[in-house]
């Protein structure tokens, strides 16, 4: 039998790699949700539209993301599509505008908290003869300046002070870089919001900016500021503090001969300004769902190749007998090089733990490979053909765990086995035949041969001999003898196909013969154990994995080509361990003979899937699962409006309460049902409670306004009803399973507005 192969002898185990996993199959797909930072009340145009760039969820990358699925949930309108950005997602949202009267709002000079500055002050003369004083006094009243005289109070000429008198004076208000906060450096406020009739100047006061000790009152009048104050000082104390004073300059009004003077006595005041404002705040919140691709399962290739002896088997020669093992493991769709923290090597005779030798290597690589020396010493050959077996043993670990459609791994291994062979008189290893060798001519070439270890009958086997190579040529024929196995087409030369059946469980062995272009050959065998052909089972859990979803039940079993599963023996077997009960799961019709099978289930909790399976020669397996159900989240309630809304006489004295939904649904679902109430405290005693409901809207509105006439409070209550956002199964599912929720839980004073009257208030406006 003509076959073919690849690079130095043994062995490539066809055992699957083992990985840890999580409780419950992936899928191929799976779903996330990132949430949008829930903004209130954001003032100006520039916030009338934002565009968020969200994180995504740990272990998710961009180009995993199905674009399709991405969707936005929430009161706000989506402005173009949403994309990925530098792995990140880019959503730009229309803001909900709510047209409201905001109270209280604060205006500074140039930036927050910094107030005003007003340094106005009187003139006071001391007439020639030094013993007189005119003094200077503002009249409110009639707006003008009064001048009257006082004799001095010291005995001293010229007199050093006016005597102690309570004076007025005055100052225009300035406006001069005038800035409109809210309560914050950060919320600037449009001065064209402000509305003039209501703005009024406050005496301002902070442990920066304080009035000089010598003011006593404050007041603000037709756009002026008003101040009565101490001259000359705070009191007849004389250590009480002194009102500050400069040098009049000579104005040629007034005689300065003999002892006269003039000083301007003079006070520092800050003042501030507030309003109301008729502004537009806008609101955002909401979450983005989508669905992404799960990484392929990552696998470890391991392969084990038997460096010497060579051939193997080799001929006893009365001497110990080296033995080179090279082990080599290979990430197969991986690539992330920096998660990888170590690759780990053991190698050791079969049942002889003593003789382990272990290896590890540091390099963030997508393959490794190690090489172990073991010596057969003379005295345990003692039989015409001793076989020695090595158990081996590739792993690589990963610094974070990986998720993959098949769950979280933290490491993957790979175990592997090598037969060498030394015999006295016959190698056990029927080489196939080849025509008569030439003359020796050269140099003769060297077979390697690769084989699996173990295989199951009933399914192909690959023997690779194109590691095979001639010193001083090429290879021209590679020629393949198994026996006991059933050959087939080769897809190489250098490559033999064939399968074993049932009759060849146990050890076999394979030949393999290279002949190069000097007619000369070079021989070299392998080991293969053949054993029972029992299929593999494994039952996959797909679909949403959530409370009165569509979960789907699929085998993924497999069976030996040549000893395929009978399908009429499959049968999937749930069960509930924790949470719900056998009588929550809800199927159609039988999951006996299927392969798949919807299923809903109507509790969260554990449950546990079970398959088994048989193929022709009846041999069979089964596969058990647990998975967890996960509850099907309320949504979440929240919505916003101004705590206070004024009554329009052009309105024909009726109140609009403007009012925005920004609830969600937490796990993807749609809300459809928005029912929105109020109660109103006829009262005005503060208790709610004795106040019936009543209904305003079940429209499903998002925005809408809740017109009013009475004085007083009103509390509002939104009920928010949700549809499924994932496939169901219609026939299991009643109204009752639809979930829903109210705003109870939000705050009290958030669900509550005042409707007042507006006062008529005077003009301050410039």
């Amino acid at each position: 039998m003509k076959r073919k192969l690849n690079l130095l002898v043994l062995s490539l185990s066809l055992i699957a790699p083992f990985f840890t996993y999580s409780a419950t199959h992936a899928t191929d797909t799976t779903s996330a949700t990132v949430g949008i930072p829930t903004s209130i009340g954001l003032i100006g145009v520039a916030n009338s539209a934002k565009t968020y760039y969200l994180e995504l969820p740990n272990g998710v990358s961009s180009s995993a993301i199905k674009i399709g699925s991405i969707k936005y949930s929430g009161a706000n309108t989506l402005i173009d599509n949403i994309t990925l950005d530098n792995g990140k997602i880019k959503v730009t949202l229309k803001g909900n505008g709510n047209t409201q009267t905001m109270s209280n709002v604060q205006g500074f000079s140039g930036e927050f908290k910094k107030p005003f500055k007003t340094t106005p002050g009187n003139s006071i003369w001391l007439y020639s003869n030094g013993r007189r004083w005119q003094i200077n006094d503002y009249k409110a009243l009639m707006d003008t300046m009064d001048s009257y005289d006082l004799n001095a109070d010291d005995n001293i000429t010229p007199s050093a002070n006016p005597p102690l008198r309570l004076i007025t004076t005055k100052s225009n208000l300035s406006a001069e870089g005038l800035i409109w906060y809210n309560n914050s450096s950060k919320v600037i406020i449009d001065p064209d919001s402000i509305i003039q009739s209501t703005v009024k100047p406050l005496e301002f006061s902070n442990d920066l900016y304080n009035r000089t000790p010598n003011i006593e009152t404050v007041q603000f009048k037709d756009n002026r500021i008003i101040v009565d104050y101490m001259i000359p000082r705070v009191s007849n104390d004389k250590n009480s503090y002194p009102t500050k004073w400069q040098v009049e300059p000579d104005d040629g009004k007034h005689d300065l001969s003999g002892h006269a003077e003039g000083r301007r006595y003079q006070i520092t005041e800050y003042y501030y300004y507030v309003a109301d404002a008729k502004l537009t705040t806008y609101n955002y919140a909401g979450n983005i769902t989508f669905d992404y691709n799960l990484p392929t399962d990552a696998e470890l290739n391991g392969m084990v190749t038997v460096l010497t002896p060579n051939p193997n088997p080799t001929k006893y020669e009365n001497k110990d007998v080296p033995v080179q093992l090279s082990l080599r493991g290979e990430l197969l769709r991986y690539t992330n090089t920096s998660n990888i923290s170590e690759w780990v090597f053991y190698a050791k005779e079969k049942g002889k733990d003593n003789t382990l030798q272990t290896k590890k290597d540091y390099s963030k690589t997508l393959n490794s490979n190690k090489v172990f020396d073991f010596i057969i010493p003379k005295s345990r050959v003692t039989s015409d053909n001793f076989r020695l077996e090595y158990e081996l043993t590739v792993i690589v670990r990963f610094s974070n765990p990986v998720t993959t459609q098949s769950g979280t791994i933290t490491y993957l291994q790979q175990p592997l086995s090598a037969m060498v062979e030394v015999y006295k008189n016959q190698s056990s290893v029927i080489y196939p035949s080849t025509p008569p060798a030439p003359a020796p001519k050269g140099q003769p070439p060297v077979a390697v041969l690769m084989v699996p270890p173990v295989v199951k009958a009933g399914e192909d086997v690959f023997a690779r001999g194109g590691g095979s190579y001639d010193p001083d040529g090429e290879i021209k024929n590679y020629f393949f003898q198994a026996p006991g196995s059933i050959s087939l087409p080769t897809p190489t030369e250098s490559t033999s196909t064939f399968w074993y059946p049932i009759e060849s469980i146990g050890e076999n062995t394979v030949g393999l013969t290279v002949v190069d272009n000097d007619g000369m050959t070079g021989s070299t065998g392998g080991f293969i154990k053949v054993i029972q052909p029992i299929p593999d089972a494994q039952i996959e859990i797909t679909g949403t994995k959530k409370q009165n979803r569509k979960v789907i039940l699929t085998s993924k079993s497999t069976s030996p080509f040549y000893y395929p599963l009978d399908q009429s023996k499959t049968k999937i077997t749930i069960e509930a361990m924790s949470g719900g009960t056998n009588a929550d799961i809800k199927y159609a019709g039988t999951l006996s003979g299927i392969t798949a099978n919807p299923v809903l289930f109507k509790k969260p909790g554990i449950y546990r899937a079970s398959i088994y399976v048989e193929n022709t020669l009846g041999y069979s397996a089964t596969d058990v699962v647990n998975f967890e159900i996960v509850p099907d989240e309320p949504p979440v309630v929240y919505f916003s409006m101004p705590g206070r809304a004024f009554r329009d006489p052009l309105n024909g004295n009726q109140a609009v309460i403007s009012i925005d939904d920004m609830s969600y649904s937490p796990d993807g679902d749609i809300i459809d049902q928005r029912l929105w109430e109020y109660r109103y405290d006829s009262d005005n005693d503060g208790n709610f409670n004795e106040e019936a409901w009543v209904i305003f809207s079940n429209e499903n509105k998002d925005r809408l306004n809740l017109t009013v006439t009475e004085v007083g409070k009103y509390e509002i209550r939104h009920t928010a009803y949700e549809t499924f956002g994932q496939p169901t199964i219609d026939a299991f599912i009643t109204s009752a399973d639809r979930k829903f929720a109210d705003s109870s839980g939000q705050n009290t004073i958030e669900k509550i507005v005042d409707v007042k009257n507006r006062a008529p208030q005077a003009d301050w406006s410039w």
